[in-house]
């Protein structure tokens, strides 16, 4: 496959090799990425920059420094990188099917105008990469939308290095959603409700009435948001923010999300369908850099472990709810796991 260079398009306007666009630096941007540099040569690396660079306003900034950067926040040895999938890795595994499926149902996820062939070769690697972390990892379950995930670190890292990061963060960040039953990630959707309840009772309240739960966030959660998202810069933003973060940062988000657009949920019918038709789809023009910082915030104020107590209520609340959970139409139905049913909003691949 020929290399995908960076190239300039316009004064100031870069297009990186995975089609994503970025501008050349200002003075700022310069000033960042050199204390960005100068962290990658500390000895030792100094992480807690690089966490509060990825954090801050604009992220990494470019590819060529998440390359260097994202494996920093995870603590991959770039010098032992595992080597590239042999064809056994497919052999006999119990999820390849359902990888292959979903992986050549991404198209959406590479670049506009990217030649087939080149995107066929991406797609092949793809689904080595995700079998041979599962392979190294049998306890772990596949899930639609981890190859969203997968497909994010590849275009960005490279297949070996994307293997090595997707291992890592699928014992970590990503451990819960890969249990045999969705109890856990249940349980994070729960921190959700919470959250809105100590920054605004009312649209908790409107929320609660309705009914609507937590499941318009579900593909938000598990596929840190590359699957709603249309343009790929903004994915990368939130992965800058997210590898760099406590791994439930992605549900404070999705807090800050809906109270973002509270005018709008206050507005709708209460009624369930409703409100989870409003929420489930993403607007394109949200203030990332806005809805970022609030989550950090909300975050400092709200850590986790003050909300724990009221999650577990949440998740008994919700499995009382689901004893008398009124039918859904089956556009928001699929199975998430081949074996688990479950209630969420279309992936719409």
């Amino acid at each position: 496959m020929k290399r995908l260079k960076k190239k300039k398009v316009n004064a100031g306007v870069v297009v990186n090799r995975n089609g994503s666009v970025s501008k050349e630096p200002d003075s700022g941007k310069k000033q960042k990425l050199a204390e960005i540099h100068q962290a990658l040569n500390s000895d030792p690396v100094d992480i807690e920059t690089l966490r509060r660079a990825a954090a801050s306003k604009g992220g990494l900034l470019t590819d060529e420094v998440r390359r260097k950067v994202w494996p920093k926040l995870l603590n991959i040895n770039v010098y032992d990188l595992p080597h590239k999938p042999g064809r056994d890795v497919r052999e006999n595994h119990k999820d390849y099917n359902q990888v292959v499926l979903d992986v050549r149902r991404s198209m959406k996820r590479f670049p506009k105008g990217m030649p087939a062939t080149d995107r066929g070769v991406l797609q092949e690697q793809l689904i080595d990469i995700i079998l041979q972390v599962l392979k190294w990892s049998p306890q772990l379950h596949y899930y639609q939308g981890y190859h969203d995930v997968a497909v994010t670190l590849l275009l960005v890292a490279g297949e070996r290095m994307a293997i090595a990061m997707l291992h890592t963060l699928s014992n970590h960040h990503l451990r819960d959603f890969m249990d045999p039953t969705m109890d856990s990630t249940k349980h994070i959707l729960n921190y959700l409700m919470p959250i809105l309840e100590q920054v605004d009772t009312k649209l908790h309240d409107f929320m609660m009435r309705s009914d609507v739960g937590t499941i318009f966030a579900l593909s938000w959660l598990i596929t840190w948001y590359g699957h709603v998202l249309s343009e790929f810069r903004h994915t990368l933003r939130l992965y800058d923010f997210f590898l760099a973060s406590h791994p439930l940062m992605p549900i404070y988000l999705a807090a800050t999300i809906v109270l973002y657009r509270e005018k709008e949920v206050k507005k709708t019918e209460c009624d369930m369908a409703m409100v989870h038709h409003l929420l489930s789809r993403i607007p394109q023009d949200l203030p990332y850099e806005f809805l970022i910082g609030q989550s950090l915030r909300l975050f400092d104020q709200y850590p986790p472990s003050l909300l724990a107590k009221r999650a577990e209520l949440q998740s008994r609340k919700s499995q009382t709810a689901s004893h008398s959970l009124p039918h859904l139409p089956s556009s928001i139905c699929l199975r998430i796991h081949p074996s688990v049913p479950l209630l969420l909003p279309s992936l719409r691949l």
